[in-house]
């Protein structure tokens, strides 16, 4: 059975993967006045503390989708997409730091916005996987 959260989790997983790896290489991640600590691709704002997360939420997404036969990929998009609907709000506020731990600018804010948005329409919509059996 193909599971649209299942999906998403592996997408996503490995994207964010991916971005945890390359805001760890300089050429691609270059200091800019809106970024302090670079900005992946030119755009982004990273620092160490924040491709840390990023590998952290991959790798966490690809477990959801690739444990117990994707499983736990319908709730990990619901907890990912309310943690960075929470995110977004503070960068925000905050302007170019959340809580002081991860630079952010405007490009961050707008792309965890699309996240929380994509990830809290999939992990409601998805089908539950639960294949327990009604007693009688």
């Amino acid at each position: 059975m193909n599971n649209i959260a299942k999906t998403y989790a592996n997408i996503l997983g490995a994207v964010l993967t991916l971005v945890g790896i390359l805001g760890f290489v300089s050429p691609l991640a270059p200091h800019a006045a809106s970024a302090p600590h670079g900005a992946l691709l030119g755009l982004f704002a990273v620092d160490p503390i924040h491709n840390i997360i990023h590998l952290a939420s991959g790798i966490v997404g690809l477990a959801a989708a690739n444990t117990a036969g994707g499983a736990y990929a319908k709730l990990y998009a619901i907890v990912f997409g309310a943690v960075y609907a929470v995110v977004t709000i503070v960068g925000f506020i905050q302007g170019s730091t959340v809580l002081g731990l991860i630079d952010v600018n405007l490009a961050d804010n707008l792309l965890h916005a699309a996240i929380a948005i994509v990830s809290l329409a999939v992990g409601f919509s998805a089908p539950n996987t639960n294949s327990s059996v009604a007693r009688a």
